[in-house]
């Protein structure tokens, strides 16, 4: 426990009681499943929200969200939220994304000049939605970190591009085309990587339907307990502040976090910049903005250490230990 201590200020050297709460990895079955994410290897055909509502049925919860849409002849990761951390959606969304593209050229061109034009296209660069697009139609710009061309056959180019989240695939083969001279489109397309979740934590749907009878039939918790993974492991690259079990009601009421209720905070909390507050059982209570970097939250005594901006533990898991909104 204390290697996994080294990135992190020890404020208080805090203990947590097994009275309440609970590990993420041993909640009960159905809690489980309510506070889990699953990453789908979405196929062909299907919307982004058709899955999601396949997925709602196949585990007979009452909601699902995914974490950046797909159109429906797109394949590969959609992550998919269950019940209580569909809170956290908002919050994903924005991640950077990996696609392996196969652009169609409409005309001949050198290799050598296909390199060049697709080398102007990384770093920042405007796009205007398309009109088959569900968002308005307004000049935008994003962030293109990487193109790499991984084969180019005839009028056939193969690549792999990382984006800032929001950037269309589909205008960027249009533009490169167009830059070329010879006119592109998107001839096929799958997202690789969403944020931290890869090809590597996917699953099928067929997978999560066996998985879901092998429980419900043989009791078998297994499978699930593979497939569904807890929402704690979606915020893992977020900057973590860790409570005291003292503190954790409040912060379910909608306080902001004092510097007196931190017992660890990670080194790379920066001012201003998403935190996510976790129990001394790595427990997820909320997301918030930090209003100190580490270091003042480590050294001082009083102050707001940070705004919660999404609360997702539930009220009354931990003991109220707080008496007034003043205290």
């Amino acid at each position: 426990m204390r290697s996994e201590l080294e990135n992190f200020y020890i404020k208080d050297d805090a203990v947590t009681s097994e009275e309440y709460g609970c590990y993420p990895a041993k909640r009960p079955i159905e809690e489980y499943i309510k506070k889990g994410f699953v990453c789908i290897d979405k196929p062909m055909g299907p919307s982004s929200h058709e899955v999601v509502v396949w997925i709602r049925k196949i585990l007979e919860v009452k909601k699902t969200g995914h974490a950046g849409t797909l159109d429906p002849r797109v394949t590969g990761v959609l992550p998919v939220f269950i019940e209580t951390a569909t809170k956290l959606v908002k919050f994903l969304q924005e991640s950077g994304k990996e696609y392996i593209c196969l652009m169609r050229l409409h005309g001949d061109a050198r290799k050598a000049d296909i390199e060049r034009v697709m080398k102007l296209f990384v770093g920042r660069i405007y796009q205007k939605p398309p009109l088959k697009s569900a968002v308005k139609k307004a000049l935008r710009i994003r962030e293109v970190y990487d193109i790499e061309i991984l084969e180019i056959d005839g009028r056939d180019v193969l690549f792999r591009v990382v984006t800032e989240s929001g950037t269309y695939i589909r205008k960027l083969c249009r533009d490169i085309g167009e830059v070329l001279g010879t006119g592109a489109h998107m001839q096929e397309l799958r997202r690789t990587r969403t944020g931290k979740f890869g090809e590597d934590m996917c699953y099928t749907l067929q997978d999560l339907l066996d998985a879901y009878v092998f429980w419900k039939e043989d009791g078998e918790e297994k499978y699930l307990r593979e497939i569904i993974k807890p929402m704690e492991m979606a915020v893992a690259d977020i900057p973590k502040i860790v409570i005291k079990d003292t503190a954790v009601d409040a912060i379910c009421h909608g306080a902001s976090l004092s510097v007196r209720g931190v017992a660890f905070v990670e080194k790379s909390v920066e001012k201003d910049k998403t935190v996510a507050i976790f129990t001394l059982k790595n427990e997820l209570v909320a997301i918030g903005k930090a209003l100190m970097n580490a270091e003042e939250i480590f050294r001082l005594k009083k102050g707001v250490a940070a705004d919660i901006e999404r609360v997702v533990m539930e009220r009354g898991v931990y003991p109220r230990a707080w008496k007034s909104s003043k205290t």
